[in-house]
């Protein structure tokens, strides 16, 4: 378990893989904003816009597309995020673990040479979403190729081979790693709030997040709290 430290000094570049825009903030925004206020640089990669996330029939994925872009950019700008980056090509509710996504996450790890990855856990049960789950798989996989100069040559000029030390999954079923947000809980409301397009006035994150924070906290004696597993690679 987690208390002042939350990571070791060496471990100076955080990124972030996530699937749509909130998802950071959902699942790691207390710790992120911990590990802002310790000064590590940290970068946030989705992989879509999140250009499905809305039910009003007047809204467009073309118009719902640079909404999304400019909350997620707000809320990191919130927690101390540094640096946001989406990735082209691939859209919401239609991500799938292949190798194009494999090999675009690598070109990100090899470039921004992360010390530590954030990334969905791809094993959590019965989760949903399958673009948790596809985000997770190719990124846990672009870090065993990251590393490898001789997988995706053509990278190497641009990008050269890059061993990323550790991997914490969040939404996870299986919590090794707990981290203490009670100081921070609320700017993670306060960034969560910014996706003011996927906030529903009838569960509002204060009250939901609280909740999250709460029952995580339970098995660490804080009073809120986010789980991971983490594995050192």
């Amino acid at each position: 378990m987690t208390t002042s430290i939350l990571l070791p000094p060496a471990a100076q570049r955080i990124l972030v893989i996530f699937a749509h825009p909130d998802d950071a903030e959902s699942y790691c925004g207390g710790t992120m904003a911990r590990l802002a206020h310790e000064e590590c640089e940290i970068m946030y990669l989705a992989v879509t816009r999140g250009d499905k996330g809305s039910n009003n029939p007047s809204m467009t994925p073309e118009r719902l597309s640079p909404i999304r872009e400019n909350e997620q950019r707000q809320a990191a700008s919130i927690l101390g995020v540094q640096s946001v980056t989406f990735l082209a090509g691939y859209y919401d509710g239609m991500l799938v673990p292949d190798l194009s996504l494999r090999k675009d996450l690598t070109l990100w790890i090899r470039k921004w040479r992360p010390d530590v990855v954030f990334t969905f856990d791809p094993w959590k049960r019965y989760e949903l979403h399958p673009d948790h789950r596809a985000t997770g798989i190719c990124a846990f996989d672009a870090l065993a190729v990251a590393r490898d100069r001789f997988t995706f040559p053509d990278l190497n000029a641009e990008a050269p081979a890059h061993n990323v030390k550790q991997i914490y999954f969040f939404n996870t079923d299986e919590p090794n790693h707990w981290v203490d947000i009670s100081n921070v809980i609320d700017k993670k409301i306060e960034a969560r709030c910014a996706h003011a397009s996927q906030v529903n006035p009838a569960n509002p994150p204060d009250g939901y997040l609280r909740r999250w924070g709460v029952e995580t906290g339970k098995a660490c004696g804080y009073a809120f709290a986010e789980a991971f597993h983490h594995l050192g690679l």
